[in-house]
């Protein structure tokens, strides 16, 4: 299978085609979303004499001044009285739906680059029409059940998928049920057709003192199941992100007979570094099977900083195509008879211990 990733953040496109025996030729698309709508402001640094800081010296002497000045003025004459009642701060300015419309086509031209390059499989990152932020999540969120106008990105990788014959796991975008937001996985297959629909299991709350907090649960609601999925090309368990650090998960998926496991991310600066690929082959080598994860570009302007570095891992671990953090596709060959054959060099099912542990699939156990 032929296999493609693709960070989507400008039209700066490379392909990167690691070839082994296909079965089937695979795309990660790796984008930067772009914001609703956003002002530009610009400061342009010169260089300054001395002369200028002794001015700015002076100036700063002249505004402390001022400051304590105003600081008696505010007392003496009641500012904040003389509003009845008092007055409301500024609104924040209003979006607009621009910048997640050309996200959509922005995403539409990389898949079907993709394509065009013989890829049957193609993935895209995490929140990948929209800012990654807890402010952000409410105004983009699209009604997926409803499909249509309420759903322009997931109607989009609909119309693609069935155009161009391909398997799209959708990346993930922020999903509104009811009164609840969710960030969801939707995977099409070559008909057009929605073929499952994973809402991310584990939420992102982390705090790092010093580096980075977030907590996705301030907006975000926890799905309840498992994902996988039989289609044109092989047996699909999905995770995003989070996701990817409970290893019993993919134990899951594997045990379910999955082939590959996908994981659209994005990891920040902070544990991008040290865990995004040391968890991916964790997950391949543990399990014996492919692992393909997908992030956003890089923007270091950004409020949510990827990582990037989207990434395909074989069965033994082994690192077959990856990317740096800058906006590509990254292509290659995905061999399911290698599945086989790493299960046959190293027998794991055969030797694990039941007498001592078990993973119980509870969704499965309950369905029985």
């Amino acid at each position: 299978m032929k296999a493609a990733i693709s960070s989507l953040v400008t039209s700066k496109n490379l392909s990167l085609h690691c070839p082994s025996s296909p079965l089937s030729r695979s795309a990660l698309l790796h984008s930067k979303p772009l914001p609703l709508s956003s002002s530009l402001f610009s400061l342009i640094p010169t260089k300054t004499h001395h002369q200028s800081r002794t001015n700015l010296t002076k100036r700063s002497h002249f505004h402390n001044n001022t400051t304590s000045f105003s600081s008696i003025m505010a007392s003496s004459y009641k500012p904040e009285q003389a509003r009845a009642p008092p007055a409301l701060p500024l609104p924040a300015p209003p979006l607009t739906k621009a910048n997640k419309e050309r996200n959509i086509a922005h995403a539409r031209k990389a898949i079907e680059e993709a394509a065009s390059k013989g890829a049957q499989l193609v993935m895209l990152p995490e929140i990948w029409n929209s800012p990654y932020s807890n402010d952000s999540f409410p105004v983009y969120a699209e009604d997926i059940d409803a499909g249509g106008d309420a759903s322009p990105s997931t109607a989009m990788l609909s119309e693609v998928a069935w155009l161009l014959k391909i398997t799209i796991v959708g990346g993930s975008i922020p999903e509104r049920v009811g009164d609840k937001l969710y960030n969801t996985c939707c995977v099409f297959g070559a008909d057009g057709k929605l073929k499952a629909k994973h809402r991310k299991i584990h939420l992102f709350d982390i705090d790092i003192p010093g580096k980075i907090t977030f907590i996705e649960s301030k907006t975000l609601t926890a799905g309840q199941n498992p994902t996988i999925v039989d289609t044109d090309v092989g047996r699909i368990g999905i995770g995003i992100c989070y996701d990817l650090r409970f290893q019993e998960l993919a134990m899951i998926y594997a045990a379910r007979g999955a082939h590959l496991l996908c994981y659209p991310g994005a990891f920040n600066m902070t544990t991008g570094p040290l865990h995004w690929e040391l968890l991916q082959r964790a997950r391949a080598v543990d399990n014996q099977l492919y692992v393909a994860t997908c992030s956003p570009a890089r923007d270091a302007g950004a409020g949510y900083v990827a990582w990037g570095h989207s990434t395909l891992v074989g069965p033994f671990g082994e690192v077959l195509a990856t990317t740096e953090h800058e906006e590509t596709i990254v292509i290659a060959e995905i061999d399911y008879s290698l599945v086989e054959l790493r299960r046959t060099n190293l027998p794991l099912q055969k030797q694990r211990r039941g007498d001592l542990y078990q993973l119980v699939d509870v969704q499965r156990l309950n369905s029985e």
